[in-house]
């Protein structure tokens, strides 16, 4: 999921959304595996029941600092368009203290471009990935309850029923979710609450949603999504990897051929269909793939409710190249687009479903990363990749 206020790109959209299931889990996640390795369920058993099409879902461990007074938290949408740890209020139960800011307590409204919302109070929280140690950051306590919603807000999300997920797990290619735009007052984004009366404030950097990958002690250079692939019609469901860090271990080592892409100040690349070139961008938050379909594609959309996807006659093949911001030589990639109304019955997770892009850029969805090792890295850190930010598969 991309923020629009943070980020200014493309938002999701969601097909069969719906949430329930329990918040707790008896192994964190990546027991049994390298330490550097998160366990991403794609519709399947680390998902709630009724989780929506195409959503990684990944567990996480939260505890107070300092203490052993600690939480799994499952059902977390794993994104590689935002940063930063956000569970809902509902789900997350410890006494977690809130930071604090200029005569209140400092709390977040992030906006998407899908016109969904989140707000809350940032809490101090110690996370812990996989079997890494943990490392103490801030987070969102995700609650629509909370003081009074600022305009921005007004839609905000009120509990895991609402957004399809207990929270998110933003490991995207930015050390926090805001950066140095937030540490001036007035951002929009980032406010001082006291009582019931919120007014917008600035944030340091130590203080924002941080990239909680970004905060450990080794493997803190990026990450790999690491999907198995999956026909275009659909399976019921997919087992992968988070693996963290970017050459850091045996597990990790980039293979010597790659399409890096470096990226703008946006995270973004860009992407060309024909002789139409467009902002793109790489989102395991994103459901589908996203785009302006190119001239003489046959990509009709499907009948309503789900007009805002592809339903073509029969399974379609395009083509595409994608580029670095820096003006590297465009490398070609194909993809696929079938048609809702001819998945599996039991499908749960495809590499072949997209729709309209919401603002005209291309949202290379969580279908894009079905098959693909697809590498990550955080901005000023530095692999054999490159130095970020950058993303590479």
């Amino acid at each position: 999921m991309r923020s629009a206020d943070l980020l200014g790109a493309a938002g999701t959209a969601l097909l069969l959304a719906a949430c329930g299931g329990s918040s707790h889990s008896s192994n964190p996640a990546g027991t049994g595996a390298a330490d550097n390795v998160v366990s991403v369920s794609v519709d399947g058993p680390g998902c709630s029941d009724g989780s929506y099409f195409n959503k990684p879902c990944v567990s996480v461990k939260v505890c107070v600092p300092g203490t052993t007074n600690c939480q799994v938290i499952s059902d977390l949408l794993l994104d590689t368009g935002s940063v930063g740890l956000r569970v809902f209020s509902q789900v997350l139960t410890l006494p977690l203290s809130q930071l604090p800011a200029p005569g209140g307590g400092l709390t977040e409204c992030v906006g998407y471009l899908d016109g969904s919302a989140q707000w809350g109070p940032v809490v101090d929280a110690s996370v812990i990935l996989g079997n890494e140690p943990a490392v103490r950051v801030p987070i969102q306590r995700i609650d629509s309850t909370y003081a009074s919603l600022p305009a921005a807000c007004s839609g905000a999300q009120q509990a895991p029923a609402d957004a399809g997920f207990n929270g998110i797990l933003g490991v995207g290619v930015w050390l926090q979710d805001c950066g140095p735009g937030c540490e001036g007052a007035g951002n929009g984004v980032y406010f001082s609450c006291s009582g019931s009366s919120c007014s917008s404030t600035s944030a340091s950097l130590s203080s924002q949603l941080t990239n909680p990958v970004a905060a450990l002690p080794q493997d803190n250079n990026g990450v790999v999504v690491r999907l198995p692939a999956v026909p275009a019609l659909g399976a019921p469901s997919a087992e992968g990897q988070l693996v963290l860090g970017i050459g850091t271990r045996a597990n990790n080592t980039p293979p010597g051929a790659l399409n890096v892409l470096a990226l703008d100040g946006f995270g973004e690349f860009v992407t060309t269909q024909g002789t139409h070139t467009v902002s793109a961008f790489v989102d395991t938050g994103s459901n589908g793939l996203f785009f302006t379909p190119p001239a003489g594609a046959s990509l009709p959309s499907c009948p309503v409710p789900y007009d805002a996807w592809f339903c073509p006659a029969s399974t379609q093949t395009l083509q595409a190249s994608n580029g670095g911001a820096d003006g590297s030589t465009p490398e070609a990639v194909s993809f696929q687009i079938a048609s809702l109304d001819a998945l599996a019955a039991d499908a749960g997770v495809s590499s072949a479903v997209g729709g309209s892009s919401i603002d005209g850029s291309f949202d290379w969805g969580l279908p894009f990363h079905l098959g693909r090792d697809v590498y990550i890295g955080f901005e000023s850190e530095g692999s054999t990749l490159g130095t970020g930010p950058l993303v590479a598969y």
